[in-house]
């Protein structure tokens, strides 16, 4: 398997072809049933937890991070992302079109006139980036 190119976008499309071909060369698919993908995909959400269980609050850009830990966080997100994006493919979903669909059900829900008002009234932003 090749890394991407620098100029090469990455797709989700891309990603699912990336990871298919890994695992058919390696003859993993046998393991790769909707179950093991998602119970691997909560055992590297739990990797990428353990990341910053003992930070507390970690401002924009992780400018006190060292290079060594930024490295380790973009390795266990791709982790992360690679098993969703497994999962998605196996089950048939197509996630681009389902985190579409997504964003536009939480416009309907979370509409901006509501939130700003309420958020300004509460001084909260217990709703700020929720999906």
């Amino acid at each position: 398997m090749t890394g991407a190119q620098e100029c090469e976008s990455v797709t989700l499309d891309l990603l699912k072809k990336k990871m298919t071909e890994f695992a058919k060369e390696r003859d993993w698919q046998q393991f790769h049933s909707p179950r093991n993908l998602l119970l691997a995909l909560v055992g590297e959400v739990g990797e990428l937890s353990e990341i910053f269980q003992w930070k507390g609050e970690v401002p924009k850009g992780l400018p006190d991070w060292t290079e060594e830990e930024k490295v380790h966080l973009g390795e266990e997100l791709s982790d992360v992302l690679l098993y969703l994006v497994q999962l998605s493919d196996i089950c048939g979903i197509d996630l681009g079109k389902a985190a579409l669909r997504k964003v536009q059900l939480n416009a309907l829900k979370y509409p901006v006139s509501n939130e700003r008002s309420q958020a300004s009234i509460n001084g909260s932003h217990s709703q700020a980036g929720r999906f």
